[in-house]
């Protein structure tokens, strides 16, 4: 299980270190691929595949769903940490989401985000000024 959120750089070469607590999850594969709301999303190997199968499944006729399935299927690499546990982002990905050297990488459960720094904190504020809405919403999902 992935939480917490964590600050780390992009160095020279497009390369990440994902926090040591995480590596373990990713030992067996990771698939790093276009997120949603300018981030990346970084899935392990076996919460990827799922996720493939149920993109794989949308109906094809449907706009919404090929666009989908496009921006996070054809934007995914499988990626492998080196020996100090550093993924490499590819160039495409790193422009998609805008990042600079400062990155923030957020454990959500059964992924990790990877957002900009500076995009992360001004996400962070629009969410909480929202906030009371957000709980609204969650009570009437029954949360």
């Amino acid at each position: 299980m992935f939480i917490g959120e964590y600050n780390h750089t992009i160095d020279d070469k497009g390369r990440v270190a994902i926090p040591a607590k995480f590596r373990g999850d990713l030992a067996m594969g990771a698939v790093v691929t276009r997120g949603l709301d300018a981030s990346l999303f970084l899935f392990p190997k076996e919460e990827w595949d799922k996720l493939a199968a149920k993109l794989a499944s949308l109906p094809l006729g449907q706009s919404n769903s090929r666009a989908f399935a496009r921006l996070m299927l054809a934007g995914a690499m499988e990626v492998e940490a080196d020996k100090q546990g550093r993924i490499i982002l590819p160039e495409y990905l790193r422009q998609y989401a805008g990042m600079s050297k400062a990155v923030v990488v957020a454990g959500l459960y059964n992924r990790l985000e990877l957002w900009d720094a500076e995009k992360w904190e001004a996400y962070k504020r629009m969410t909480e000024a929202e906030v009371g809405n957000i709980a609204e919403k969650l009570g009437e999902l029954g949360v």
